[in-house]
């Protein structure tokens, strides 16, 4: 069992304080710890040898080591590797010396194999296995000429289902806009990043947590006034709070005059609802203080902060419009909460007015799931349908609405 040991704290300033003179004095002492390291890899328990036979040697790792054995079963020897750096270099050289035939078997890069050539020993890894995207037992079989096993598949042909946002996202009437609009849009990380697929195909960049404030900033920069008319970033409230302030304080601080679009779903929509210090709420789901968007956003150094509701799909239309001819850094804020977050009331679904329905798949493009076609008219799924009301903005035949306006 784990023992904890309650260590008082002790000022060290030449061991915790890292300036060029402390830091100097450090790195010997680094070393020495990566040494020690090294040696215990040489007789860690997280390094196993399983051997069986000396025709056939793998080196491997972590899910990797998963497909060789469902692959090999106990018929080929196994270095299997827990701990990865430092590497054993003493452990790989007896394993080697034991199989007349040594393999890596790593996904993407050949970090393993590399350094077992600098040891001097031959060894094959991506000369027959990919550089790129995951393994499988299946590819791992194949490579090693084993064939692969026998499998059944279904004669029918399987309808692709592709990610999508969920029926009543609030996210979705935004992206509409922004694509009628014809808008540039910098995205960022989060459910929201589904704005790419069709058919709203609405969002022209994803990079990595953070980065679309930023690029916006850079892109106008760079484009001018062509570009500032028509391009804006898209971030949600959790990731804002994670690492967009950086970049809005950039933007207010070198005065480009872009527009910041905070999508405020009240929650941390992709991993699973979490909270974030926007709701109020800590972690646990007991209350805790809870940052204000609007005013943080004035803090920061943005005069110009709207918020306004993804479901009003005019009203969007007219702000970003208008934030788009400011010659000033603004945010937007669209604000409706998750349509999954349990304390959300929905109204009652809406349904088709068969008579009303031409055909013309308007209610189409937004790419709600539960809006399909059948024999030509429109169909609601009454068990996903959420009453949010968008799709019925976009009927110019009143072919959609609720039991209750019928």
């Amino acid at each position: 069992p784990r023992e904890e040991v309650d260590k008082p704290y002790e000022k060290n300033i030449a061991k915790y304080v890292m300036m060029p003179g402390n830091a100097k004095k450090r790195h010997p002492i680094v070393e020495e710890r990566t040494r020690r390291l090294k040696e215990l890899s040489e007789d860690c328990e997280f390094n196993r040898v399983e051997y069986s036979g000396t025709d056939i040697g793998i080196i491997t790792s972590s899910t990797s080591y998963q497909y060789i054995k469902e692959v090999f079963g106990d018929s080929v020897s196994v270095l299997k590797l827990g701990l990865l750096y430092p590497l054993p270099d003493r452990l790989i050289r007896e394993f080697a010396g034991r199989v007349k035939e040594l393999y890596v078997v790593e996904e993407l890069d050949p970090i393993i194999e590399e350094h077992v050539k600098s040891l001097g020993i031959k060894v094959s890894g991506k000369d027959i296995l990919p550089l790129t995207d995951e393994f499988s037992q299946g590819l791992i079989a194949k490579a090693f000429g084993k064939g692969e096993k026998e499998s059944y598949a279904l004669s029918e042909e399987i309808p692709a289902r592709p990610p999508v946002m969920c029926a009543g996202c609030p996210h979705r009437g935004l992206f509409f806009v922004l694509k009628k609009l014809g808008c540039t849009v910098l995205g960022d990380i989060g459910c929201y990043t589904l704005g790419a697929v069709p058919p709203l195909s609405a969002m022209e960049m994803t990079l990595c947590m953070g980065a679309s404030i930023g690029a916006l900033h850079g892109f106008n920069k760079m484009r001018g006034e062509e570009s500032c008319n028509k391009t804006v970033a898209v971030i949600g409230d959790s990731t804002f709070m994670h690492s967009g302030m950086t970049g809005l304080a950039n933007v207010a601080y070198n005065e480009s005059d872009s527009t910041v679009i905070i999508l405020d779903n009240s929650i941390t929509g992709m991993t699973g609802h979490q909270q974030n210090p926007t709701t109020g709420y800590n972690i646990k789901g007991d209350p805790a203080g809870k940052i204000d968007l609007s005013a943080l956003c004035h803090a920061l150094g943005i005069e110009r902060v709207r918020v306004v509701d993804p479901y009003e799909l005019d009203e969007c239309e007219q702000v970003i419009k208008e934030e788009l001819s400011v010659k000033a850094p603004s945010v937007i804020i669209s604000r409706r909460p998750c349509a999954l977050l349990k304390y959300v009331k929905h109204n009652p679904p809406l349904c088709v007015n068969s008579d009303k329905c031409v055909g013309c798949r308007s209610c189409m493009r937004i790419g709600c799931p539960a809006i399909s076609f059948k024999n030509g008219k429109a169909v609601i799924d009454t068990t996903l349908c959420v009453g949010c009301g968008v799709c019925e903005q976009l009927c110019r035949f009143g072919a959609l609405g609720s039991k209750e306006a019928e």
